[in-house]
């Protein structure tokens, strides 16, 4: 396909969602390709090009153990072929021991053993309850009971959150779990229930910490929200005219109106890929104490495990937050669709729905009254389960049994995993990538311990300010769009990446993912948006000389 890339034509594709102008870049992209020795390049999309393997191993031997289970069964025995029967409860957690001992040294069997006995010796669960699950989980025969999730998936991925979300200094109580088809799905169903429960309606102001994935950006504008969105920018820049990408506190003070009623954040960034400072943590936690207590946040901390001793605003206020967390762009995992939205037993949310006008309550009473006789008591993250099936099919909700069972083991994995030796190397390989990139740009990469770096964000303004001064910055401005970077990196270099403005982050700034390239592709990707800024220069300085 065709393009013909005129300045109007870009003003245009500056409008529409990065994702999508992605697929038009793509095209240029491999056209280019083609046409030289160059090999399209992507980084415009966080998919990792890694698996964590150890959980998918004891996925597979726990697979094998499920078909043993089923085939116990005699009433399919005769003259049936590829039928099998359940597996029974029955004295099951002496047959999965017995199973263990056969396949020692198996792949994955180290990692079913230490998570048995986590959960027996540390948890005091019932043996049984705990491998009948897992059976029943791994063939997947039955619908996810509890819908919600299931009991044994919800206390390790409840320990996992607190040990990589609240750095092993969780508040009092317990997080309950919603176990979700992803991090995108978590947002439907949040925006979806604040709305159906009245605690989000129509026009209701909420603020938007910038730059965001830019699905927080688009479904507030959506006609059923129609929100009214103040966003907070991460502008904060150093003496030098770096960026820090932080937010100025007082900036953060549109948070004390009470008329505001939710803010959203991604924490660490995406796409600048920074956690919260300490001092910004603390001005949000002082700000809803002392002025704004029913303020909702919802936070999407899918990056945390990229910053070393992270730790969630969830875990700082947890009776304000709904924490979305995903497990595929720290396990390699995307395609399992795996991700829970975390709301501690006392929150807000639940004491909202209750002090609703006597009006909004009828109607809610009538909405859940399918469910139970007393619908007034059921909470929130249960009314978001069943508004994901839009009530009448709340009995086939849930996740499927085999997507939390895989999801169970990586929590496990990780929990015992006391070296940290994944996380060291995951962290290790998202940071060589990075200074990779900066060190071919021959832009300046500051330290910073709160940078995740799964992302990168680079302003071309400011390196065009650094290089060549303030009329070569003024030049860009009146000469060209912000997103004829990455068409001409497209066009010209066969490189794919994304527009930062579509963010709403700087217009002039550019996304790189660091996840799903080779270290040595980022040679190549920051020579190339070097070249770009400097063929920049050398037309501004002919132009000089007409």
């Amino acid at each position: 396909m065709q393009h013909k890339i005129t300045r109007e034509y870009e003003k245009k594709m500056s409008e529409i969602s990065p994702f999508e102008l992605k697929n038009i870049l793509i095209e240029l992209a491999d056209e280019s390709a083609r046409k030289s020795t160059h090999i399209m390049l992507n980084a415009g999309r966080g998919n990792p090009n890694w698996i964590s393997t150890v959980p998918r191993e004891a996925f597979f031997l726990l697979g094998q153990f499920g078909l043993e289970e089923s085939a116990r069964s005699t009433e399919f025995s005769e003259g049936m072929v590829g039928i099998a029967g359940v597996p029974d409860k029955k004295r099951i957690a002496s047959r999965f021991t017995q199973f263990l001992v056969k396949h020692a040294g198996s792949p994955g069997m180290a990692l079913l053993k230490d998570t048995y006995d986590y959960l027996v010796n540390e948890k005091g669960i019932d043996e049984n309850d705990l491998v009948y699950e897992w059976a029943e989980g791994v063939i997947g025969d039955q619908y996810p009971v509890p819908d919600r999730i299931l009991k044994y998936t919800e206390v390790l991925v409840e320990d996992y959150l607190k040990q990589e979300l609240c750095n092993n200094r969780p508040p009092k109580g317990r997080f309950d779990l919603f176990a979700t088809e992803g991090g995108t799905a978590a947002m439907c169903y949040i925006f979806d229930s604040l709305q159906q429960n009245f605690l989000l309606n129509r026009g209701d102001k909420i603020v938007l910490f910038a730059p965001v994935f830019t699905p927080y950006i688009e479904i507030p504008e959506q006609a059923r929200y129609l929100f009214d969105v103040t966003e907070i920018h991460a502008c904060k820049m150093t003496h030098e005219g770096y960026h820090t990408w932080q937010y100025q506190e007082k900036d953060l003070d549109v948070l004390k109106d009470p008329a505001v009623k939710a803010a959203f954040l991604v924490n660490p960034s995406n796409p600048p890929s920074y956690g919260l400072t300490p001092e910004l943590m603390q001005r949000i936690v002082d700000i809803v104490r002392h002025d704004n207590p029913n303020l909702m946040i919802i936070t999407d901390d899918v990056y945390a495990t990229y910053i070393p001793d992270f730790r969630s605003i969830m875990a700082e206020l947890p009776e304000n937050t709904l924490c979305v967390y995903s497990f595929s762009k720290y396990f390699g995992a995307t395609g399992w669709r795996l991700a829970v939205i975390a709301l501690h037993e006392n929150n807000i949310y639940d004491r909202m729905i209750k002090e609703l006008p006597a009006e909004r309550q009828e109607q809610l009473k009538k909405r859940y009254s399918s469910l139970f006789l007393h619908p007034e008591k059921i909470r929130f993250i249960d009314r978001m389960v069943a508004d994901s099936r839009q009530v009448a099919l709340n009995h086939t909700a849930g996740l499927s049994l085999p997507q939390q069972t895989q999801m169970a083991l990586f929590a496990s994995f990780s929990l015992l995993d006391h070296e940290n030796a994944y996380k060291k190397k995951m962290q290790q390989v998202i940071h060589d990538r990075l200074h990779t990139l900066w060190e071919n740009t021959g832009f300046v990469l500051l330290d910073d311990p709160l940078r995740a770096g799964y992302y990168s964000e680079i302003d071309m303004l400011v390196w065009a300010k650094k290089f060549y001064g303030d009329g070569f910055v003024e030049y860009l401005q009146e000469n060209y769009e912000p997103v004829d970077v990455v068409f001409r990196l497209a066009q010209e270099t066969s490189l794919v990446l994304l527009n930062g403005g579509g963010f709403d982050a700087p217009e002039w700034s550019i996304r790189c993912s660091l996840a799903n390239l080779k270290r040595e592709d980022y040679v190549r990707i920051g020579q190339g948006i070097a070249s770009i800024l400097h063929s920049y220069a050398a037309k501004w300085k002919e132009s000089l000389e007409k």
